[in-house]
């Protein structure tokens, strides 16, 4: 890393996989599914298959069972990435200008990101209808750079796809990748200089 690199003066988020935990109820759909019909989890079990041959019938109903489970789990509620409400009062209280950069509509980032309490602390969120390109054009993050008047490759990016890691590399913005989409090996080879698995623990300055 440069040391134009490594002075980081903003932070920009994407929304699913790196704000809001989007997977979660379905990796703990999965979780309870492969538990009823006696199968010991993996590690990464979300990402692969029941791991045993299964006949149309079988898949049918594995998989109404898998949403039966889904839809329970979800009525719970919105959930944010571990960590991530800690470590943006942490920016917040340092004055560490944020914004957001995502996919969603602007009824759902608002929606979603409200519901964990994180709205609050977002000035700048740049949604689908603020830009003509998607990721991994960076139109989005140019626009989240904009609108906090920090040059872009002065600003930190947390990613979860592939696509957006390449939207932020695109314009020179440093990116540290989430684990919740992609292994971390993926994320590096996309281009981010580090992978997490969540904010647990995550502390200011990067």
């Amino acid at each position: 890393m440069s040391g134009a690199e490594a002075a980081a003066r903003a932070v920009i988020f994407d929304m699913d996989g790196v704000l809001i935990d989007s997977g979660a109820h379905h990796r703990d759909a999965w979780r309870l599914l492969l538990g009823d019909i006696g199968v010991t989890p993996p590690a990464e079990y979300w990402r692969l298959t029941i791991g045993r041959p299964v006949d149309r019938q079988e898949a049918a109903e594995l998989a109404e069972r898998k949403r039966e489970l889904y839809a329970r789990l979800a009525a719970r509620g919105t959930r944010p990435v571990g960590g991530a409400p800690a470590f943006i009062d942490t920016l917040a209280r340092e004055r560490v200008p944020r914004a957001v950069a995502t996919s969603a509509s602007r009824r759902d980032a608002d929606t979603l990101l409200t519901e964990v309490g994180l709205r609050r602390h977002f000035e700048v969120v740049i949604t689908a209808e603020d830009v003509r390109w998607g990721k991994p054009n960076p139109e989005v993050y140019l626009k989240a750079a904009a609108g906090l008047a920090i040059p872009s490759k002065a600003c930190l990016v947390f990613e979860d796809s592939l696509v957006g890691v390449h939207a932020a590399r695109n314009c020179g913005m440093r990116v540290i990748g989430l684990t919740t989409s992609h292994t971390g090996r993926e994320l590096l080879t996309a281009g981010a200089e580090r992978a997490i698995a969540d904010f647990e623990g995550f502390a200011w300055p990067v």
